[in-house]
């Protein structure tokens, strides 16, 4: 699958980016990765000049894990990138995510205020910790659901800052790890959970933010993608 254009004009794209899909190029990136698609797609001279530009990444102005699905902001001018990038530090760019969780999370709303960084014994995963980068998740129950005892809520989730893995360590520091998360919900767990959701139940569903030449709050949405939405039709509501 491929990224689908959710707006464009002459000064940034908003994607809807497909589960799967790795962001920035790396080493241990296998296939193609959203920045390999970009330059293949946007070749006029505003996009070279900021392909050029080793400090713009390609206009990518921030990341979603390999496995989260949904919106993903990316500049095609280094004025842009510089603008967007400026409201993420302000927190200007509000953001929304849907994630489904283990656990029927009580209280009902709340925030999640607690440092996160990379763990020293596995630089692959983070988690919170004294000495890690301030982080903080706001929190919302939508819905929650039964399946054969166990129980499961659908959270809107609303990150106030932008760490690395941030919602995943903070959902399982509340004791509600994401449904098939491979890190976070362990194996044995995941493994489980994959047999109805193939995938990890993390979406960018909705943004917002200032036009870096208008000047105007502009938001976008994406809806659940179809494997999500399938995984959510086993359970009953209540």
């Amino acid at each position: 699958m491929e990224p689908q254009i959710i707006f464009e004009d002459d000064f940034l794209l908003v994607l809807d980016k497909p589960a799967g899909m790795v962001v920035n190029r790396a080493i241990s990136a296998k296939g193609k990765t959203l920045q390999d698609w970009l330059e293949e797609n946007f070749q006029s001279a505003n996009w070279r000049t900021i392909f050029n530009d080793q400090a713009c990444r390609s206009g990518i102005v921030h990341r979603l894990d390999k496995e989260t699905s949904g919106i993903l902001l990316v500049a095609k001018t280094q004025d842009a990138f510089a603008d967007l990038q400026d409201q993420f530090r302000k927190r200007k760019v509000q953001k929304k995510y849907l994630a489904l969780v283990h656990g029927r999370v009580e209280p009902k709303e709340g925030t999640v205020e607690a440092p996160v960084g990379r763990l020293p014994w596995n630089r692959e995963r983070f988690g919170v910790f004294p000495g890690g980068r301030e982080a903080r998740t706001a929190y919302k129950a939508e819905t929650y659901y039964e399946k054969e005892g166990r129980s499961y809520t659908l959270l809107e989730l609303n990150p106030q800052t932008g760490r690395t893995h941030q919602i995943r360590v903070h959902l399982k520091f509340l004791g509600y790890p994401i449904v098939s998360d491979n890190f976070y919900a362990g194996r044995k767990t995941a493994r489980a959970d994959r047999k109805w959701c193939p995938r990890l139940f993390l979406h960018a569903s909705e943004i917002s933010f200032i036009h870096p030449e208008t000047e105007r709050r502009i938001s976008f949405s994406s809806p659940l993608p179809q494997e999500l939405a399938q995984a959510l039709q086993s359970f009953k509501g209540n």
